[in-house]
């Protein structure tokens, strides 16, 4: 084995970028230079975006118009909903969503991709679509009919009320838009790195999304949030946890949602997450599979935290899409 091969390419800089950085050892994680934290606080994932996309948060006027311009692209076409009713139901709807996004650029110019208005206009299609085709996606794979979006809600009100065609709680929307933000940029992760690689090769904006989407749906990556869901309802109850956690790991058993190659303590976003949990069951009733995260996390940090091995982003996350 050649002495200047690295595993995983840890430690080898891919590229130089100002869009987020990661202090993994105090747990700061910011975007163009604001804490994640300060935005959940003060700011909707609609600015977040623009702020990544452009740089900026943006002023009155500019988010009155990028609010408008992504308000009045929600729609799909209709042979994109024709797509998705041909998927089998049973299918991961990572594949579904990744098919759609595929699809949404034999519909729309995208080929241009050094000019910076048709790379605006795709990146506000791919912002205002994506939450539609998921929804639809939703919504058909369990026999029920898509419901278009609606012009007078704001971006996580809408994508609730496709899903639901019930318009939720505030409290609901505000969660889910947080949750939106920590989840939208994280230096060079793997569905980063191969939109990247596609990108080099001027794929068009449509493309590089969706191998990205397709990296992302993998266990080690964004699948990880499900893995967790699945080891917390095998568990079961709270007083089970302990007992699980000494087994897991008296057999080399990896916990999920556990461990990340950057952070030496809790991920941020974990933290940020745990709070938006306590929220949303103080609305809406307690939830077993958060009363039995609880317990694994301190059962787990008894013996894992001294080793710098805390919950990542994905420990708490699909808890609440849950």
């Amino acid at each position: 084995m050649p002495h200047d091969f690295m595993p995983g390419l840890a430690g080898v800089p891919a590229a130089t970028s100002s869009i987020s950085d990661v202090d993994g050892q105090r747990g700061i994680l910011e975007y163009r230079g604001i804490r994640v934290e300060t935005l959940c606080a003060d700011s909707s994932y609609l600015e977040t975006a623009y702020l990544l996309l452009f740089g900026h948060l943006p002023s009155a006027a500019e988010f009155q118009q990028w609010t408008t311009d992504v308000t009045r692209h929600r729609r799909i076409k209709f042979r994109i909903i024709d797509l998705l009713k041909c998927l089998p139901e049973q299918g991961h709807p990572m594949d579904a969503l990744q098919a759609a996004v595929a699809a949404l650029g034999m519909f729309y110019p995208g080929r241009q991709v050094k000019d910076v208005e048709n790379n605006y206009w795709s990146a506000v299609r791919l912002v205002a679509k994506l939450p539609t085709i998921v929804a639809a996606w939703a919504r058909l794979r369990h026999g029920d009919d898509p419901i278009p979006p609606r012009d007078d809600l704001g971006f996580s009100e809408n994508f609730l009320y496709m899903l639901t065609e019930s318009v939720a709680p505030s409290v609901w929307a505000d969660i889910f838009d947080d949750c939106l933000i920590l989840h939208a940029e994280h230096t060079m992760n793997a569905s980063t790195f191969t939109g990247l690689v596609t990108a080099s090769t001027l794929a068009d904006p449509y493309t590089v999304v969706a191998s990205s989407i397709g990296a992302l749906k993998g266990p080690l990556h964004g699948g990880a949030n499900e893995e967790v869901v699945v080891m917390l309802r095998e568990i079961g109850a709270p007083e089970k946890a302990r007992p699980y956690v000494e087994r897991a790991l008296q057999n080399k058993k990896k916990l999920m949602g556990f461990g990340h190659r950057v952070y030496t303590v809790k991920d941020p976003r974990a933290t940020v997450l745990q709070e938006l949990c306590r929220r949303l069951f103080k609305e809406c009733g307690s939830s077993p599979l958060y009363e039995v995260a609880l317990e694994v996390e301190a059962a787990a940090g008894a013996v894992l935290n001294h080793k710098g091995i805390y919950p990542n982003v994905d420990f708490y996350s699909g808890i609440i899409y849950d």
